[in-house]
Order: C-alpha cells, then structure tokens, then sequence
C-alpha cells in the first residue's frame, strides 16, 4: 500500500518484521528490520510519505503500531489495482517473498 503522509512504525512484541519500501522514481526496494534491537534490528522505522510499502512477519507473530503523520486520510490510501499492472509486476520483482 501506499500513503501520502510518513508512517512510522512501532515494535512492540513479537518476532521482528520485515518492511519492504519502494519509493517512485526509485527502482530499488529497501528491506529494514523492525524489532527488538537485540535481533539486529530497530523499535522504530519511518515509511516515507508516497512510497508504497509492505510487511511481512519473520517468525511465529508481531506486534506493531504505525503512526500517520499528518493525519491519515482514506483519500491519500491506495493499494496496488489493476491499473498498477507494470508496477505489481515490478515489485514482485524486486521482493518475490512479500
């Protein structure tokens, strides 16, 4: 999905998660890891605003929370639709396992 504000991301409890981004303009997808820091990763991550992201668990569960800033608005939400054909496939692409 995609927002047209920053997210940020907040571990909670659980496995770490895995944070696929992808921002336009960009044809690299960037993997950050969101958990305990004693996992090797980070309780905090920041999704910036029109980069479309996705998230995937690295073990059994995880808990998050995401903040929107500023405020999250349905208008600004998009997920991929079929007029995103070229861009799905790109990013299957670039992260097979999301």
């Amino acid at each position: 999905h995609c927002v047209d504000a920053e997210e940020v991301w907040h571990y909670v409890e659980g496995d770490p998660l895995e944070l696929a981004i992808y921002r336009p303009g960009e044809d690299a997808c960037e993997r950050l890891r969101l958990g305990p820091l004693d996992a090797g990763a980070a309780p905090m991550r920041v999704v910036p605003a029109h980069a479309w992201q996705a998230a995937r668990p690295l073990g059994a569960y995880t808990l998050c929370s995401c903040v929107v800033a500023p405020a999250f608005e349905f208008a600004g939400f998009r997920l991929l639709g079929a007029e995103d054909a070229a861009l799905a496939a790109r990013l299957r692409e670039l992260a097979p396992e999301f």
